[in-house]
């Protein structure tokens, strides 16, 4: 079959050449017979016929399929002709006098070849096309692109092939471009304009095309689609398409990531690869949000094997799944254990003598924390940090990466005062080892969709039909994505000397309340139609939380998203007390009262705050 299409392909375009010659005669005579030239003309012919055939394989026009026929076969025609247009030019110069060729058709050949040559496959594509996909127009969904750029272009395109969907409209808030038509589409206005255009078409979906979108622009999008209640998808950027076109199965809802208008992370993947490469890992925490992302991102640089540990039994099993269905060729150790087990730990430690230990497994609930279980919070926290690092030190490990958090800074909880005590615990262990192995904190704030944070909550609320409950009309928070962060904290261990506590850029902060608006209109909702309801701060919430505490500096690094902070010196009694909490944890229980007076004892900086302003406001 594809020897009879190369076949009849090659007789079209020697086809081609016959009519180029025999037209470019007849352009020159105006359509008469040229009397006098007949020997040129079949003598000629033969040469250029030759010549063709061998110019057609060597440019590769028969490895194009002509329903795609596009720029790249336009270029091997231009090859093709081009040999013939050379050979005529020989031949004319060369040609004996009762063989003449005349000038201009060495200028009228090759032009008409490439017409009929070209224009032969697009009409083809054209035919093709209109069989296939005109019988399907204006039959799908009526959609608006926003953005009549490349990516917008390329869109249009796509979507007029399937079924599903009918672009009745662009958007694009360049000036220049409005009422002009992409593929018979036409620019009606700027994105001031998208709401009615929504609804003037009576479409119900926007297709984002624009990679370089910013936040607010996002957001006016995100508003606009939601007031003419459309539901609002994205495209990946150019750089990430495959094929080099806007694969339809690509599009996706838009995301409360989105929204964020974070940059793509870059991370010294050399180095990381050299720190990891065919090394021994332990993740503890593993089955956690921030612990599964990072033994997934881990999996890329070829380690010999990754330990995963977690208390967990379902979390457990979930990222082992993952790595049997995603990574079957990592080669990873699947252990239930609990951080605060010393003889668990050490038969982990003796038997895969883990190079890289990341320390994700803690207590993070700051509301759960604050009552009833503060005493768990400081074992599993503070206790389970140190013992992961004395035998992270004991079968001399290369690093220890401690996963810190934003609410370690001046804290008002438990648990952020738990995991500074964790970072001092790490930095007397620094002191311990003498650089046997490299202890760094890495210091973040949220991360969006982990485990008990807002964006689930809500996603579950707004489900629900509402309301969304918000503490604070005025409450702030630091957001970043899960695989930022991870990939933020595996460029953090190759940078480390020993000792460092690394800060994440977390960017701007964010209005919770905020954050609650562009969760409901991306959900398709209205403000009218899901209220959202303020409680009042819980048990040791702050309004705002802090990257660096107060006594606290930063250095710059070779990052741009990475800083160190230059933390106050830990006291010496405190590498005393932790190992007399050590010996001590299982048969001591101190009340939520007490605990709070040790925190204080140790992290000065702590000031809990167990008083909360009870209100509930509709908005």
């Amino acid at each position: 079959m594809k020897s009879l299409r190369s076949t009849l392909v090659l007789l079209f375009d020697l086809l081609c050449v016959v009519a180029a010659w025999l037209g470019a005669f007849l352009l020159r005579f105006n359509f008469e017979w040229p009397y006098g030239y007949e020997k040129t003309l079949w003598l000629g012919l033969v040469p250029l016929l030759f010549t063709q055939a061998i110019a057609c394989k060597w440019a590769g026009l028969y490895r194009g399929m002509w329903i795609f026929a596009s720029i790249p076969d336009l270029r091997r025609v231009l090859k093709a002709v081009a040999s013939s247009a050379i050979v005529l030019l020989v031949m004319a110069s060369l040609a004996p006098q009762h063989v003449t060729v005349p000038r201009s058709i060495v200028l009228l050949y090759p032009i008409l070849l490439l017409l009929l040559m070209g224009g032969g496959r697009i009409a083809w594509r054209m035919y093709k096309e209109h069989r296939l996909y005109n019988p399907r127009h204006g039959q799908g969904k009526p959609v608006v692109v926003i953005g009549a750029g490349t990516a917008g272009a390329m869109l249009v395109r796509e979507l007029e092939r399937s079924p599903d969907w009918h672009v009745v409209a662009l958007v694009d808030d360049d000036r220049n471009k409005w009422g002009l038509e992409v593929s018979g589409c036409r620019v009606e206005g700027g994105t001031d304009a998208l709401e009615q255009t929504l609804t003037r078409w009576e479409a119900k979906h926007a297709i984002l095309a624009s990679t370089s979108a910013t936040r607010e622009v996002l957001q006016h999008i995100t508003q606009a689609v939601s007031q003419a209640k459309a539901q609002l998808f994205t495209v990946p950027g150019l750089n990430e398409l495959m094929s080099g076109r806007v694969a339809i199965n690509a599009m996706r809802p838009v995301k409360i990531e989105d929204l964020l208008g974070r940059a793509t992370v870059d991370i010294d993947t050399g180095n990381v690869a050299h720190m990891l490469q065919g090394k021994r890992l332990l993740v503890t925490g593993a089955g956690g949000s921030i612990g599964s992302e990072l033994c997934r991102q881990l999996a890329r640089f070829d380690p010999a094997v990754i330990v995963l540990l977690d208390a967990s039994e379902f979390a457990l099993y979930t990222i082992d799944q993952w790595f049997k269905v995603n990574s079957p060729n990592t080669a990873i150790v699947a252990l239930a254990g609990d951080v605060k087990d010393n003889h668990r730990l050490q038969v982990i430690f003796d038997e895969w003598q883990p190079q890289v230990v990341f320390h994700a497994a803690a207590y993070k609930h700051v509301p759960l924390m604050e009552e009833h279980n503060a005493w768990q919070a400081v074992r599993t926290n503070v206790l389970g940090t140190w013992l992961v690092g004395q035998h992270a030190l004991r079968v001399k490990a290369e690093r220890f990466v401690l996963i810190s958090t934003d609410k370690a800074v001046n804290p008002t909880n438990v648990m952020g005062a738990t995991k500074r005590m964790a970072e001092m615990a790490c930095e007397v262990l620094q002191r311990q080892g003498n650089g046997t192995t490299c202890f760094q904190m890495v210091r973040f704030g949220n991360v969006l969709g982990s485990t008990g944070s807002v964006i689930p909550k809500f996603q579950e609320q707004i489900a629900g039909g509402g309301p969304v409950t918000v503490t604070h009309p005025e409450i702030t928070r630091y957001f970043m994505s899960i695989p930022e962060a991870a990939q933020l904290v595996l460029q953090a261990a190759t940078m480390g000397k020993g000792g460092e506590i690394f800060v994440l850029d977390m960017g701007e902060p964010i209005r919770i309340v905020d954050l609650a608006k562009n969760m409901i209109r991306l959900s398709g909702h209205t403000k009218g139609d899901i209220t959202i309801e303020f409680t009042g701060l819980r048990p040791g919430e702050k309004l705002y939380e802090e990257l660096l505490a107060d006594s606290e500096n930063t250095l710059p690094t070779h990052h741009d998203k990475l800083r160190i902070a230059q933390a106050r010196p830990v006291q010496n009694e405190f590498e005393l007390f932790v190992c007399t909490m050590a010996g001590t944890h299982t048969s001591t229980h101190f009340e939520d009262g007490g605990v709070r007076d040790l925190l204080k004892e140790w992290v000065p900086e702590y000031q809990p705050t167990t008083d909360t302003t009870e209100l509930t406001i509709r908005l």
